[in-house]
């Protein structure tokens, strides 16, 4: 099991089949609300504030869940304010269980951030993965300030590049794909705020990414 710290509010968790050697539980079954699944949550969660001091006490907690092939399992834990169709674990602990959109086989896609610093966080972490190079993947990328919201609009992406949902799933630990019309992103251009022009993620590597 790894245990990653994403942001103060949001870890990833990676699981592999010989994690779960000890218990009777398997990884199929860990989306399932049983009281097997619910205790080896809480046994992690238990762990992730040992290791990476990532309370959950009192909070409501947002988990996105994904599999990476038939031996691994990732999801990340997010602390969550309002929470709907969840299920219990602990009097204070609530959670909420999503998977993983699919990217789009369109030629851009946008993606929307909480604030800017979930932005800064993610070009921090992509440019710590040396295995995506990022010139293979799109080509144009602009973020936006609209109705107090950010948005990062990516332009000619490559949908037959391989690191292209590696790329996608590491946005979606900091921000939300959603399926926009072309509408929206016309009126992101019309009326949104630029706040990084050209090269957006690039750019935001090379003021915001830790050295």
């Amino acid at each position: 099991m790894k245990i990653e710290k994403l942001t103060e509010n949001k870890i990833r968790i990676i699981l592999k089949k010989e994690d779960f050697k000890d218990t009777s539980i398997d990884v199929q079954k860990l989306l399932l609300t049983t009281p097997e699944s619910q205790s080896l949550f809480l046994e992690i969660l238990n762990r992730a504030k040992k290791e990476v001091n990532f309370d959950t006490d009192g909070h409501k907690l947002l988990i996105e869940a994904s599999f990476q092939n038939e031996d691994a399992f990732i999801f990340t834990i997010t602390k969550y304010l309002e929470c709907a169709n969840t299920f219990k674990l602990t009097p204070g602990k609530v959670l909420k269980i999503r998977k993983k959109n699919q990217i789009s086989n369109k030629s851009y896609s946008i993606y929307q951030f909480n604030d800017f610093e979930d932005f800064c966080n993610f070009c921090n972490f992509i440019n710590k993965n040396n295995n995506i190079n990022l010139k293979n993947i799109f080509k144009t990328s602009v973020l936006y300030l609209y109705n107090n919201t950010y948005y990062l609009v990516i332009d000619g992406i490559n949908i037959s590049n391989n690191s292209l949902n590696s790329f996608h799933s590491i946005l979606l630990e900091f921000s939300s794909f959603l399926t926009f019309t072309k509408n929206f992103k016309f009126k992101l251009k019309e009326h949104g705020k630029v706040i990084i022009k050209n090269n957006a993620i690039n750019t935001g590597i090379k003021y915001f990414a830790t050295k």
